[in-house]
């Protein structure tokens, strides 16, 4: 297999990096976030995006709406 191929679990890997940027990013404003419950839970989820959505932080609020599709969690409105 070459290193350029892809796999069934690239597309997860890509949203798991994202998430733990996510993590990290909203670490460095003073919110926690669980990485496996914020994949598994989608209030959870919802709420923690909101969160972003509400940061000064371009990249914070870009990276939350990012996840929001990977995660399908879009509404009809996006």
């Amino acid at each position: 297999m070459s290193m350029n191929a892809s796999t069934a679990h690239e597309p997860r890997a890509l949203a798991l990096a994202d998430v733990i940027e996510f993590k990290w990013l909203l670490a460095g404003e003073g919110v926690r976030v669980h990485v496996e419950r914020l994949q598994n839970d989608s209030d959870y989820a919802r709420e923690c995006l909101a969160r972003a959505d509400a940061s000064s932080r371009e990249t914070v609020r870009k990276l939350a709406q990012r996840l929001r599709q990977r995660l399908g969690l879009c509404s009809a409105l996006d």
